[in-house]
């Protein structure tokens, strides 16, 4: 099929440019002729991303001629989308282009902000959203969101590259313990209240290490919340990675913190999953569609340090607890991998030829 992807692509690599980019890859392993529109093209000259009115300015313009370009005689249009300005910004003029073209549009809609986002928005896009053939979404969570509207979506799963990773059974102990926490350094993540339960555990367990993965606003915030708790010698932020490299740190850690306060479907507890890591994530948004309490991952309410550091203790004191949440979590994983989620978008793709 001959197929126009618009999304985001790394730089950065976030969730939903990296799903992007892995689909575009995926797709075109299958034969299928795949035209990729980045919604966050380089600016040309590099000079003008510094210029706030005027970078939106050189991104729009050149976006437009894209999508005419990229659409017109498409046999689909699978159109990835977020919530907030970036919908209004990018979304809605890709769906508008599609049927200006009569081009069916699969909207793939993922963001733990949708119903928010919704509420406030749904008179000015409720008819660009009816337009479109499907709406794709990752998880139940985001399902039952769109019902709460009116709206029939279809699951298609995240993907996971599990060439990336490799699972290893937990052996924790209190003397190499490594926790991490793979979230960008900004409110909705709540970095902060991951570091404090830390704390807690370094109390006990002296030699414990904490690796954060991320880049944000909050660097220096966090980095001095660390200072406080006098935990200088144990903590690291190690900046964004890139994949191979989240992919060695995994391969490192023991368990993994994910103590965002809004969420979807993060695919850093999927990653976690496939390495056999121990997740305590809060269990906001998506994230109990995903995982099942003490089964695939211990989950938690946010911003509450002592109940993040009790679930990591019990991890710690039942080797059988951890070594079946682990199996479970690989076990979870399986249905993420390309050879299950590329059928079904091939399927969903050939209703509309």
């Amino acid at each position: 099929m001959n197929i126009a992807l618009i999304g985001p692509i790394p730089p950065p690599n976030g969730g939903m440019a990296m799903q992007t980019l892995q689909l575009y890859k995926l797709l075109l392993s299958h034969g299928h002729q795949v035209d990729m529109i980045a919604v966050n093209a380089p600016y040309k000259p590099t000079w003008i991303g510094r210029i706030p009115l005027l970078r939106a300015f050189f991104r729009i313009i050149p976006y437009f001629y894209a999508l005419y370009v990229g659409i017109k005689g498409k046999d689909v249009v699978h159109l990835m989308a977020n919530s907030g300005w970036a919908f209004h910004l990018f979304v809605r003029p890709a769906i508008w282009m599609a049927n200006w073209c009569k081009v069916p549009v699969f909207i793939n809609y993922r963001g733990g902000k949708a119903r928010d986002f919704f509420s406030s928005a749904w008179p000015y896009i409720k008819k660009d959203i009816n337009s479109a053939e499907k709406i794709l979404v990752p998880s139940g969570f985001l399902k039952d969101v769109f019902a709460e509207f009116g709206v029939q979506a279809t699951i298609v799963p995240n993907i996971i590259n599990m060439d990336l990773f490799t699972f290893k059974a937990p052996a924790l102990s209190s003397e190499n313990l490594h926790i991490i926490v793979t979230r960008n350094l900004e409110e909705i993540y709540d970095n902060a209240t991951a570091i404090r339960a830390f704390a807690l555990v370094q109390k006990q367990f002296p030699k414990a290490k904490l690796t954060i993965a991320g880049s944000g606003p909050l660097a220096s915030q966090l980095v001095k919340l660390v200072d406080e708790l006098e935990l200088i010698d144990s903590v690291t932020f190690s900046g964004r990675l890139d994949r191979e490299q989240m992919a060695h740190l995994y391969q490192s850690a023991d368990i993994m913190i994910n103590p965002s306060t809004i969420d979807n479907m993060p695919n850093s507890i999927l990653e976690a999953l496939a390495c056999g890591v121990l997740v305590v994530t809060t269990n906001v948004g998506g994230i109990p569609y995903m995982v099942d309490h003490q089964k695939e991952a211990i989950l938690v309410e946010p911003g509450k340090a002592e109940p993040m550091y009790r679930a990591i203790n019990s991890l710690l004191k039942s080797n059988e607890l951890a070594e079946n949440i682990a199996q479970a979590g690989y076990e979870k994983v399986q249905a993420y991998q390309p050879h299950q989620v590329v059928p079904l978008l091939e399927k969903l793709y050939r209703k509309v030829r």
